[in-house]
């Protein structure tokens, strides 16, 4: 290991005797101080990795410690992350793959013990339970019943992983949701482990295979959402090639008015960020404001990085983060080292403190942030509480454009928006009613009505302020006789045992259920799009007369087709509003004006007069929220319940594949792989597997929720025996790429536009014979050009990959045969999994796309001048069916020289194999 700037010092903290690499040593020859404090943590991941040039130079220490803050991005670094934290979803193929890879070194001459996590990696189990039951005292146990029974194959499979597996520790289910997990009990904060032989001091930074593993900068982690593929090879001990980003500073003043939650100013500055543009930069809060944001609401702020577009919203540590490593049951020694070291290095922040040098600066006054929801269908579209009637109805006009009610419980009503410069209809038009009987009650569906009320994800469910504001905003309802309406599906998901303890001991938990809103599990639910089946009652109403209704969740998420493929309007809120919702069932109403409902006297309640008071939602923390609910709740974090620990599973350092498995199957990457390094090839002869316009997520492209039966997904089930009743989600299959390939761009919210704007996943496929186009579902098209032997395209707008950094978004896209995907823009997670499997990202010039470019997915597509990867442009031509040609020029996104390697190899999962064999052999 080098030390050029000859920065290696001692610590001594708790009567132990630290190794660190000094950034005040380098300060003495470059101006450190300026720096961003994300950057001063790169920057000391360079000092700490220097190998002499290998990996990390010299140089690479000075282009930092020289950082311009409005140079663009150009120069490469390479970043190791301290650990790895996985969620179910993403870490079980994660794991699939490291056994498959364990498999493949040994055939090319390795050996399976190399295949090993290097550095802590850490899976929580929080994506696989499902709302099934809700509603009832019961409906944790049976969910869990449920949830066990399901994914019984998948958890045998990652018990075999943490028996197998060094460095690998699994969080067992019905613990918590991995963000808020990681945030209570697995960071460190500074880590203190030993190194090459020394005990070494450095700051905990960690790469996650959720896009949201954001949160855990609210505490002054430097960390990021990766896909899987680019987690394992952390976890194999390679560094993250990344170009040295710009930082954008966020100044916070003031503090939060009264009325005003975590989640309103989260939604304000996801819209401040998004409109800035912060895509694959960092963000960096500072300001006075800061000394008035509990650790919980930075958080919240932090966990949304993906939906403000940013690499990471981070916070500094200061003395609120030290509070809350205190509040959640960290030991004292690791505090005094989380101190000492952030003031050994200029990482501890002070109220009042010189900022730093940013690319760019927002500002926001914390007591100008108004209530606020988000939706209908993108987090960073904001609307006021008092708008939200008139946004939906803005937005119902072109979901109802071609809608044929059948007349049943129908009112002629002018269908006449409100507010702002809402556009009026000057037509009339039918507002169907379906009438239901439901929990013994005769009840009207409407568009707009709120048929299911999720407090979920861990954005808010982290928050004691907006969680215990939800129980107490329920305690003054529920004093009033006021209920949910009885078509909502109610639910609570909190982030960890550690919130139902509190909500317990405030006495609020009681009056959620008397809301309806009773635990349903320890997961992601709603927000992940395991919301569970509709009441049938409700989802005939629906179907009825094709009613629009809508969900409001306190989640992060809520694109087309996530929340519940039944569900078009989907607004994100805090918990407290998201019980308001339920108790008015509607989003058709404004909750600021009309009253919220009727006293069991008959008198109207209007939601100012069962809000909580900022003082009363602070008063009720401090006398429930302590210590001893962390330490009691985190005793045994790895051990499980009965359930779990009764489950079997396979020994031995190679896994036993079953033939028989719909969950688990070695996957195809590797097979025939050598020990030959390929090139970056020209393609010829492509057709257009896809023509998208923008916006398209990662939902759209691997859905995680509902499997349909006439699916390929679900055809292909059936053919093994697996009844429809049985299939799961596509989240819970990653394990098995049979079933990820076939559910690859199957989202029934996608548009593909050789169809205009019908919905579904569907292709053309044009035959070699010449005969007329065929509608096939895209995976169907798909083998038949592969059977054929004819590469495929991809065209897209803006925006292309956003959401969850899901691993099977890349992945299904290379097994279909997409040999690039060219878009107006690429979200950033998305990009790098499309490079680290093969699938090259094209971006085309300012100002063109596609439809400006009169294509309309017919042509033929070669992509030409790639010169194996050493070309910033290559040319696109697309041949139409009467030899008319469209030529133009693309960006070629392989950003660094270390991602054009990764692609030769075929994919940075190759790369790491070849580079372990090689190793052995030698």
């Amino acid at each position: 290991m080098s030390d050029s700037f000859s920065t290696r010092r001692q610590l001594s903290v708790n009567g132990r005797d630290y190794t660190y690499f000094s950034l005040p040593v380098l300060a003495e020859r470059f101006d450190i101080a300026r720096l961003p404090y994300s950057m001063k943590i790169l920057l000391e991941n360079l000092l700490r990795h220097e190998d002499g040039g290998a990996t990390v130079g010299k140089d690479h220490i000075e282009a930092v410690a020289r950082w311009e803050p409005k140079k663009e991005p150009d120069t490469e670094i390479a970043f190791m992350p301290a650990r790895v934290v996985l969620q179910d979803f993403t870490g079980v193929p994660c794991v699939v793959d490291l056994a498959a890879m364990r498999d493949a070194v040994g055939k090319l001459g390795g050996n399976a013990k190399q295949i090993n996590p290097l550095i802590p990696s850490e899976l929580v189990i929080d994506h696989s339970v499902q709302v099934d039951v809700f509603g009832r005292p019961d409906a944790l146990d049976l969910n869990g019943k449920i949830e066990f029974e399901r994914n019984k194959e998948r958890y045998s499979f990652l018990r075999w992983g943490q028996k197998s597996f060094e460095n690998f520790k699994v969080v067992p289910p019905n613990t918590g949701i991995v963000h808020q997990v990681n945030l209570e009990n697995l960071a460190r904060v500074v880590m203190g482990r030993e190194v090459a032989g020394e005990l070494q001091a450095f700051p905990d930074t960690v790469f996650g295979t959720d896009s949201h593993t954001t949160m855990i900068n609210g505490i002054g982690v430097l960390g990021w959402g990766v896909g899987g593929i680019e987690a394992e090879a952390a976890m194999l001990g390679q560094p993250s090639s990344m170009l040295i980003p710009q930082v954008v500073g966020f100044k916070l003043t003031g503090q939060l008015p009264e009325g005003a939650t975590a989640t309103d100013l989260v939604l304000t500055v996801t819209q401040m960020l998004r409109k800035h543009g912060v895509v694959g930069k960092f963000v960096e809060f500072y300001g006075d404001g800061l000394q008035h944001l509990p650790l919980a609401d930075r958080a919240t702020i932090a966990n949304m990085a993906p939906e403000y577009g940013a690499t990471c919203g981070i916070f500094p540590i200061d003395a609120e983060s030290l509070t809350y490593l205190r509040l959640s049951g960290r030991s004292e020694e690791q505090i005094a080292l989380v101190e000492a070291y952030a003031k050994a290095q200029g990482l501890w922040h002070e109220p009042g403190q010189a900022h730093a040098e940013y690319s760019a600066t927002l500002e926001l006054d914390l007591g100008e942030v108004k209530p606020s929801l988000a939706g209908p269908k993108r987090p960073q579209d904001r609307v006021l509480l008092e708008n939200v009637h008139s946004n939906f109805q803005e937005s119902l006009g072109p979901l109802i454009a071609n809608r044929k009610p059948k007349g049943v419980g129908c009112a002629i009503e002018e269908l006449n928006g409100e507010g702002g410069n809402q556009p009026q209809a000057s037509h009339l038009a039918a507002k169907p009613v379906s009438k239901i009987r439901i929990q013994e009650q005769d009840a009207e569906l409407s568009d707009g009505s709120v048929v299911i009320a999720a407090i979920t994800s861990c954005t808010n469910t982290s928050n004691p302020a907006v969680m215990l504001g939800a129980g107490l905003l329920a305690r003054n309802a529920a004093r009033l006789g006021l209920k949910s309406k009885p078509w909502v599906k109610t639910s609570l998901g909190p982030g960890s045992l550690v919130v139902t303890d509190y909500l317990k001991k405030a006495g609020v938990l009681d009056d959620l259920e008397k809301l309806g809103f009773y635990v349903v599990g320890y997961g992601c639910t709603t927000c992940i799009g395991n919301s569970g089946p509709l009441p049938e009652e409700v989802s005939k109403g629906i179907a009825e007369n094709e009613l629009v209704v809508a969900s409001v969740l306190s989640g992060n998420r809520n694109f087309e087709g996530r929340v519940h493929p039944e569900v078009k309007a989907n607004y994100l809120a805090s918990p407290p509003l998201v019980v308001a919702y339920a108790i008015a069932g509607t989003v058709n109403i404004d909750l600021t004006q009309e009253p919220i409902g009727k006293s069991s006297d008959g008198k109207d309640v209007f939601l100012r007069d069962i809000w909580p008071s900022n003082k009363e939602i602070g008063d009720t923390i401090a006398a429930t929220v302590g210590p001893e609910l962390f330490a009691q709740n985190y005793a045994d974090v790895f051990k499980g319940d009965t359930r779990w620990n009764q489950i079997a599973s396979p020994d031995g350092e190679s896994f036993q594949w079953e033939e028989s498995s719909t969950y688990i199957k070695n996957p195809p990457y590797f097979d025939g792989m050598t020990m030959q390094v390929g090139s970056i090839d020209d393609v010829h002869g492509a057709r257009v597997m896809g023509l998208f316009g923008d916006s398209i997520t990662t939902d759209h492209i691997s859905p995680a929720g509902n499997i349909k039966k006439d699916s390929p997904a679900g055809r292909f089930l059936i053919s093994r025996g697996v009844q429809p009743a049985d299939f799961n989600s596509y989240g819970s299959r990653r394990g098995n790429d049979d079933v990820m390939v076939r559910g690859t761009f199957a989202n029934i919210r996608i548009k593909n536009l050789m169809f205009g704007g019908e919905e579904g996943g569907n292709t053309l496929y044009y035959g070699k014979d010449g005969a007329a186009p065929e509608k096939l579902a895209i995976y169907d098209a798909a083998m038949k050009y592969k059977a054929d032997g004819v590469p495929l395209v991809v065209f897209a707008g803006k925006e292309y990959g956003t959401g969850s950094s899901r691993d099977w978004a890349a992945k299904g896209t290379n097994l279909l045969g997409v040999k690039a995907v060219i878009a107006e823009s690429f979200e950033r997670i998305h990009r790098s999994n499309l490079v680290g499997m093969g699938v090259l990202p094209l971006q085309f010039k300012d100002g063109e796309n596609a439809q400006s470019l009169g294509l309309d997915g017919s042509e033929v597509v070669s992509v030409t001048g790639l010169d194996d990867g050493k070309a910033k442009t290559a040319t696109v031509t697309a041949k139409k069916a009467d030899g008319s040609e469209k030529t133009f020029e693309a960006k070629v996104l392989l950003l660094t020289p270390k991602e054009a390697e990764y692609f030769r190899h075929g994919g940075i999962l190759h790369y790491v194999l070849r580079q372990l064999a090689a190793k052995k052999a030698a």
